[in-house]
């Protein structure tokens, strides 16, 4: 997605020179939360979960090379070559390599019925899988952990969640909050097994036939799904000599070290100007909003991006936002803001009374005023922020 962002901003700031897209899946560019979603739920159309049409990319004269894969970025000469064995030159490169799972290093992790998500083939296996399943495991309870064991219960498969945490999204989250997780799927028939870890995966013939946990528990399955994470695809960048540390180091607008390679998107650790650190960011707002900044760099306009992390999640009856940044650990008090036991609230992470971070749960239009607590760096009166006589325009200062 950022890629393809990146190629459409582009055009829109009046750049008409050559313009290569490369990636190494043989479908044209997508969306990825769908994938984990609505697509996965069969309730959103495939089509939709392109960022283009099939044709937008011959009508904006942009040259989109799938099923390609860049093998070497070549600085010096201002050159890449590709896995084909030809090269292109340029003026300026934008990596949105992305990241991948990361993967289980257990016996029984590469057996036949281990799925992991991440590309839209997974997702069609997926969607296969829980149509034909009765028994699942999810290993792993973050973001695509829950959504895609809320997708499988809603199609009334079994599911056991396997988490290392003593709560799903703990780490993200914090205790406060991630009980709310916790509580929606014991209640939709989730069996989870937190402080847990896998021993190994069961097989038979080759096929996953569940797992064995570090305590000698057997859970049996008729699929395993893996997810524990992601690591950001540096290895091309790293091989160019370009600084790496938890992704591809870049400015706030989004430039390495070398004035002509840019970074966006899940790859980029990028320094943000109002939280004053490097963060990087896995979620879709980063890959759809940081591309219109990678451009206007590389078309060398004074460009910073300063948009505060944002992501959501949809599980059962339970729709949410988050922006904000919190490190885990890295606040000193929740504030919750309506019904917590409804899942009709905001939650809100302080640290001195400032609002770092906010979280509306089943509440609508509120991510501005939100956006405004957090930018406006103010202490706020706690009991205030709680009330929901007091409308939170009212504490913005």
């Amino acid at each position: 997605m950022a890629g393809a962002k990146a190629a459409e901003a582009l055009r829109e700031q009046g750049f008409d020179g050559r313009l290569v897209l490369i990636g190494a899946e043989a479908h044209r560019p997508y969306i990825r939360p769908p994938l984990s979603k609505g697509y996965l739920q069969g309730t959103e159309d495939r089509e939709k979960v392109y960022v283009h049409t099939k044709d937008w990319y011959a009508e904006h004269n942009v040259e989109f090379e799938p099923e390609r894969s860049v093998t070497r970025l070549d600085r010096a000469a201002g050159r890449v070559e590709l896995n084909d064995g030809t090269t292109i030159d340029y003026d300026k490169v934008l990596l949105s390599t992305g990241s991948s799972p990361r993967r289980l290093p257990i016996a029984g992790a590469d057996a036949d019925g281990v799925h992991y998500l991440r590309t839209l083939d997974d997702s069609d296996v997926l969607r296969e899988v829980i149509a034909t399943t009765s028994r699942l495991v999810v290993i792993g309870a973050g973001w695509i952990g829950l959504e895609v064991t809320a997708a499988a219960r809603q199609a009334g498969v079994e599911v056991t969640l396997v988490e290392t945490a003593e709560l799903p999204l703990l780490r993200v989250l914090g205790p406060e909050v991630a009980q709310v997780f916790a509580d929606l799927h014991s209640q939709h028939g989730v069996q989870s097994r937190f402080n847990a870890s896998i021993a190994q995966i069961n097989t038979e013939d080759g096929r996953a036939t569940g797992v064995t946990l570090e305590d000698g528990t057997v859970i049996a399955a008729d699929a395993v799904v893996v997810g524990i994470g992601a690591a950001p695809n540096t290895q091309l960048a790293e091989a160019a000599g370009l600084a790496v540390d938890n992704g591809i180091l870049v400015d706030a607008g989004l430039r390495t070290e070398d004035p002509n390679v840019f970074a966006a998107g899940d790859v980029a650790n990028a320094l943000h100007p109002l939280l004053n650190r490097r963060i990087r960011v896995e979620h879709w707002a980063n890959a759809l909003k940081q591309p219109g900044t990678a451009a206007a760099a590389m078309l060398d306009a004074d460009a910073s991006y300063a948009d505060l992390p944002y992501f959501y999640t949809d599980q059962y009856d339970l729709g949410m936002e988050y922006v904000g940044y919190v490190e885990p650990g890295d606040y000193d008090q929740v504030v919750f803001r309506g019904d917590v036991p409804g899942r009709e609230f905001i939650a809100f992470w302080l640290k001195d009374s400032r609002v770092l971070a906010g979280m509306n749960v089943n509440v609508w239009d509120v991510t501005d005023p939100i956006k405004a607590l957090i930018r406006s760096g103010a202490a706020i009166d706690p009991a205030r922020l709680a009330d929901t006589g007091v409308a939170l325009t009212e504490l913005i200062q």
